[in-house]
C-alpha cells in the first residue's frame, strides 16, 4: 500500500464544499454519474476508432447499488476507460489542473456559492465528501490487466494499492455519513438522476432489494428478492423531434448536461437534412459562467458524430464570442476518427460552425423584441458581442443590431436603430462618447454643445469600447463620431465661434507656452459653454483612456507620449480674465490649473498630484 498526502490547496477545497454546500449535496451524484458517463464515452470513441480497442467486448452501461443498515453505503459502477494507479494520483489526488486554484478563490470571494461552481471547475468528485466519511475508489484501465484501489477519508490524503475487478471500469464506493444516509433510498436515486441524468446516452440501472410477501394472511412469508431497474431515458436528446418536445424537457436536459441549477434564458435546436445533415442544441445561460473572460476558459460546446462523442475541448467549434453558448453538435458527415487538426480544416464542419453562428444571431435579434429578456442577456453577454463586432467581419452587420447602449436621450439601453428614429433634422451623425464611468460621463464638459444643441450621445463605459467602436466607421449611412475627439465639433461651428477664435489667439499663444511639453495644441473650444477647459484627443491619436489602457496592458504609443490637445471656452469668466494677465508664474499656474482639472475630468492620472495641491492651494490664498 501507498501512502500520499493531499496537496495544501486539496485540503481547501475539500473543507470548502464539506461545509458550505449541503443545502445542495445531491449534486454528488450527479457529478459521480456524469464522470462515468465521461469514462464511457472515451472508450466507445476508442473501441471506434483505435485498432488496439476494436475487438474490445464493450456494451456501456453504468449501474447504481446501495446498501442500508447501521453502514450504509453507495456504490455507482461502470465499465468505462478506468484508471490506472497514475490516473488515480493524477486525476484523484492531484487537482489543480482542474482548477482547484480558481475555484477556491471564486468561492472566497464575492462570488454566489453554489454547486454550479463544482462543474465550472471540474472538481465534481469531491463533492461525495458532503455525504460521505469514506470514499473507496476500485479501478482498471481497459487494455491493462491490473486493477487498483483508492482509499481516502478526505481529511489528511489518500491510499493507493492493488485489488482486483471482473474487468475494466470503475466503481466507487461510498460509505455515507449522518448527511448522506437519506440516499441509500431507492426513490431518492432515481429521483436525483431523473432530474440531472436522464439524457446520459448510457443505461443507468439500480439495483436494489424488494421484498414480497406470500402465503396466506395469518402465516405471510417475507420473501427479499434482488431487482435491477433501467432508471434513464438514455437516449440522444436532441435527436428527437422539436414537435415532440416542450420547454420543460429542454430546460431539463439543460441543467442534466451542464449541473446548472437554473433554467436556460432560451434554447435554439436545428435538425438539418439534405446535403448536409447535423443536429444542433444551444442554450444561451441566465448567468455568464465564472471563467467566461479567462485566457483558459472552458468550452460549452460538445461534439458527436453520429451521437458517438469526440470533444468538448475544441474551442473552435464555435467563435470565441460565443463561448456563453452552452450545447453540442452532432454530425452524420464527419468520420469518426476526425482530429483536433483535421477539425479545424474540416469543410463540412466549418459550414455547420458558420451555418450555427448566423442562426445563434438571428435568435438573439428575435429575442430583442422581448425587451426585458434581452436586457438580462445583454447584461450578462453584451461584452462578447462587442467582441463578435470587431472580430467577425462576416456577421458585423447584424450584430451591430444586437448592441445596446446607454444614451443622454432615453433611460435605460437603447440601440443604432432606435437611435436613428431620434435624428435631428439634417443630423448626419451617430455622437457617442467614451470614457470609464457613466455618471463622469454624462456630467463631461464635452457633452455641453451637444446639450444645448439636443443632439444624442451615446454613452460608451465599457473599457473596451474604445476599441471595439474605433472599428465601427458607420452604421447604415451614418458616421460614427467621437466627442473625445477634436474634429467632433467642426460640423457643428457657427461664425461667432470663429470670431471668438481670432479674439483669444494673443491669449491661446501664451497658454501654448505656459504648457510647453504637456500638450499637443491649444485652441479655442466651440463645444464648451459652462467649463472653461477640456482636453481632446487629435483625430488620429488614442484617446485618454486608449492611452491609460495601453500603460496598463505594459505597451507603448509608438515610443513615444502623445499629448492631448487643450480646448479653452473664450466666453469663460476664468479665460476672459486670463486676457488681460501678465506672463508670470501666476499666469502659468491658472494655466496648469485649466489643463489638470480637464485632465481629471477625463478621468487621467495626474503626473505630479502633490504640485496640482500646491498650484491650487496658491491661487485660493490670492483669491481669498
Amino acid at each position: 500500500m501507498t501512502q500520499h498526502v493531499f496537496q495544501t490547496e486539496v485540503n481547501q477545497l475539500l473543507h470548502l464544499i464539506i461545509h458550505s454546500l449541503y443545502s445542495h449535496k445531491e449534486i454528488f451524484l450527479r457529478e459521480l454519474i456524469s464522470n462515468a458517463s465521461d469514462a464511457s464515452d472515451k472508450l466507445k470513441y476508442l473501441t471506434l476508432t483505435d485498432d488496439k480497442f476494436k475487438k474490445l467486448s464493450f456494451d456501456p452501461r453504468i449501474d447504481v447499488r446501495f446498501e442500508t443498515g447501521d453502514n450504509p453505503t453507495l456504490s455507482i459502477s461502470d465499465n468505462g476507460i478506468g484508471m490506472n494507479k497514475q490516473d488515480l494520483i493524477d486525476n484523484l489526488g492531484t487537482i489543480a489542473r482542474s482548477g482547484t486554484k480558481n475555484f477556491i478563490e471564486a468561492f472566497t470571494g464575492d462570488e454566489k456559492k453554489d454547486s454550479n461552481l463544482i462543474g465550472q471547475f471540474g472538481v465534481g468528485f469531491y463533492s461525495c465528501y458532503m455525504v460521505a466519511d469514506k470514499v473507496t475508489v476500485i479501478s482498471q484501465k481497459a487494455g491493462e490487466n491490473e486493477a487498483f484501489q483508492w482509499t481516502s477519508d478526505g481529511k489528511s490524503g489518500f491510499d493507493i494499492k492493488k485489488s482486483k475487478r471482473e474487468s475494466f471500469g470503475t466503481t466507487i464506493i461510498l460509505e455515507l455519513n449522518k448527511n448522506g444516509k437519506e440516499y441509500a433510498n431507492r426513490w431518492q436515486i432515481e429521483t436525483i438522476v431523473k432530474k440531472y441524468s436522464n439524457h446520459i446516452p448510457f443505461s443507468i440501472y439500480l439495483t436494489y432489494e424488494d421484498t414480497k410477501y406470500e402465503g396466506k394472511e395469518d402465516d405471510k412469508k417475507e420473501i427479499k428478492e434482488e431487482k435491477v431497474e433501467k432508471i434513464n431515458s438514455a437516449s440522444a436528446f436532441w435527436q428527437k423531434s422539436k414537435n415532440e418536445l416542450k420547454k420543460k424537457e429542454y430546460n431539463e436536459f439543460f441543467k442534466s448536461f451542464t449541473g446548472e441549477y437554473e433554467d436556460p434564458l432560451m434554447h435554439i435546436h436545428t435538425q438539418a437534412e439534405g446535403t448536409l445533415e447535423y443536429s444542433t442544441l444551444f442554450y444561451v445561460p441566465t448567468k455568464a459562467p465564472i471563467d467566461l473572460y479567462q485566457v483558459e476558459y472552458k468550452a460549452g460546446v460538445k461534439l458527436y458524430v453520429n451521437r458517438v462523442f469526440i470533444t468538448e475541448d475544441d474551442k473552435d467549434l464555435l467563435p470565441g464570442y460565443l463561448r456563453f453558448v452552452k450545447g453540442v453538435i452532432d454530425s452524420a458527415d464527419l468520420p469518426l476518427n476526425i482530429s483536433r487538426e483535421i477539425l479545424q480544416k474540416n469543410k463540412i464542419l466549418a459550414k455547420i460552425k458558420s451555418n450555427s453562428v448566423k442562426k445563434i444571431i438571428s435568435e438573439l435579434k428575435t429575442l430583442t423584441k422581448k425587451d426585458n429578456k434581452y436586457i438580462s442577456f445583454w447584461e450578462q453577454f453584451g461584452r462578447l458581442i462587442k467582441e463578435g463586432v470587431y472580430q467577425d467581419y462576416e456577421n458585423k452587420e447584424d450584430l451591430l443590431e444586437l448592441i445596446r447602449f446607454k444614451s443622454t436621450k432615453v433611460d435605460g439601453y437603447t440601440s443604432f436603430a432606435d437611435y436613428t428614429t431620434r435624428l435631428e433634422l439634417d443630423q448626419k451623425y451617430i455622437y457617442y462618447i467614451t470614457g470609464e464611468k457613466e455618471a463622469n460621463l454624462r456630467n463631461s464638459p464635452l457633452l455641453e454643445l451637444y446639450k444645448k444643441k439636443e443632439l444624442e450621445v451615446l454613452i460608451l463605459d465599457d473599457e473596451i469600447d474604445e476599441i471595439i467602436f474605433s472599428s465601427i466607421p458607420k452604421y447604415k449611412e451614418y458616421e460614427l463620431k467621437s466627442v473625445n475627439r477634436s474634429d467632433a465639433a467642426e460640423d457643428l461651428k457657427s461664425t461667432d465661434d470663429k470670431d471668438d477664435e481670432k479674439a483669444i489667439e494673443p491669449l491661446i499663444k501664451k497658454i501654448t507656452v505656459a504648457l510647453k511639453g504637456k500638450v499637443k495644441e491649444v485652441k479655442a473650444s466651440t463645444r464648451l459653454s459652462d467649463s472653461p477647459s477640456c482636453i481632446v484627443a487629435d483625430s488620429n491619436d488614442p484617446t485618454a483612456q486608449m492611452q491609460e489602457m495601453l500603460k496598463a496592458m505594459g505597451q507603448t504609443t509608438m515610443g513615444q507620449e502623445i499629448k492631448p490637445i487643450l480646448e479653452i471656452n473664450p466666453n469663460h469668466p476664468i479665460v476672459k480674465k486670463m486676457t488681460n494677465m501678465r506672463k508670470g508664474k501666476v499666469f502659468d499656474d491658472v494655466a496648469k490649473l485649466l489643463f489638470e482639472q480637464a485632465q481629471l475630468l477625463e478621468g487621467v492620472k495626474l503626473e505630479n498630484p502633490a504640485d496640482f495641491v500646491k498650484r491650487l492651494n496658491s491661487i485660493l490664498k490670492k483669491s481669498l
